[in-house]
């Protein structure tokens, strides 16, 4: 298949002026370079297409692909990942990962946790602050856990999250809100294991790859996978392979995480991240839709080489599960704007 990559470069981002955090999700150059290996060895040829204004020359131009790998994370908005799947949509391309609608709710964590909690599954209880004053409403036993709603990579994550009194509490939404202006989720913190389970597929076919533990070395921030922590996660993570088969606490999260991950109709791969009670009860955190490839520091590709699945064979899963999908849509002949483009716009 010709297959285009979609992903923002973090070196484009740094060298235009935005900063190491600011970027943290952005991909680094030898993901791109990986992923592009990984596709011609199995047979595809790849297009490197870049960012959603990229995307949009080439569209414009008349270029199209029978498959788009969308690993884009987007810069602007409240729905900035699903800029690029509603463009592909528009032009009826197919597309690896998630629709915009899920990327969108996704990338809300509150919302996301109303979906999960609606689902029957745990989540620690929360509140989302957007502004100061809804402070006073948040009923939350201390301590608590404050992270920015629309973030990813530990951004906004440090050990000032967690909240054990009043007269911090403020201070650290203040903070957060100057930073990330899209609000704070604040949520009772769970004391115990931090679980990262891999799913791959959609739906009925969607499987758990397997988990991950997150244990914190000596001399790493407390009590949270935060920004330091994964941006230094060789010397401050040992991320420990852990087996359903002998841990009833990671088949419990198994479950919620798979039961999560079709409830809210996420698709081809990705994580979900789970922290136990004090009772080791795995309860739901956050879903990575759009979850990091690079093959030696990201977690999805980390948990399947810690299970002996190559590189290789892991985007081979993500492609067919695409694949699949592209396989029962409905033919409906040709695009309408293939069409416009070739005659101009109608008067």
């Amino acid at each position: 298949m010709h297959i285009g990559l979609t992903y923002d470069l973090r070196t484009d981002y740094l060298a235009l002026g935005y900063s190491e955090e600011q970027t943290a999700e952005f991909d680094r150059d030898d993901t791109i370079e990986s992923l592009e290996r990984a596709l011609r060895d199995l047979g595809h040829r790849p297009d490197r297409i870049g960012n959603a204004w990229r995307l949009v020359e080439r569209l414009a131009a008349g270029e199209r692909w029978d498959l788009v790998f969308n690993i884009t994370e987007g810069l602007f908005g409240a729905a900035r990942e699903a800029q690029v799947p509603a463009i592909l949509d528009a032009y009826d391309i197919p597309y690896t990962f998630s629709d915009p609608l899920v990327t969108a709710v996704t990338l809300d964590k509150g919302l996301t946790k109303l979906v999960v909690r609606n689902a029957g599954l745990p989540t620690p209880e929360f509140a989302v602050i957007r502004r100061l004053e809804d402070l006073a409403s948040a009923e939350l036993d201390y301590p608590v856990f404050a992270k920015p709603l629309a973030e990813g990579t530990g951004k906004g994550v440090s050990p000032a999250s967690k909240i054990d009194r009043d007269d911090a509490l403020a201070p650290v939404c203040e903070d957060l809100l100057a930073r990330f202006p899209q609000g704070v989720l604040l949520e009772t913190f769970l004391p115990g294991r931090e679980l990262t389970v891999g799913i791959l597929g959609t739906g009925r076919e969607a499987r758990v790859l397997g988990t991950l533990e997150i244990v914190l070395r000596e001399g790493a921030e407390p009590n949270a996978y935060s920004y330091v922590n994964k941006e230094r996660c060789e010397e401050l993570v040992e991320y420990r392979l852990v087996s359903a088969g002998d841990d009833r606490e990671v088949r419990r999260a198994e479950a919620t995480a798979l039961a999560a991950w079709r409830a809210l109709g996420c698709r081809d791969a990705g994580r979900v991240d789970l922290r136990s009670d004090a009772e080791a009860t795995p309860q739901f955190l956050e879903v990575n839709p759009l979850a990091g490839l690079h093959p030696e520091h990201s977690d999805l590709p980390m948990l399947a080489t810690a299970l002996g699945m190559p590189y290789v064979e892991l985007i081979r899963a993500i492609v067919d599960s695409a694949r699949a999908r592209v396989s029962h849509r409905p033919c409906v002949g040709v695009f309408p704007g293939d069409a416009v483009h070739a005659r101009g716009p109608a008067s």
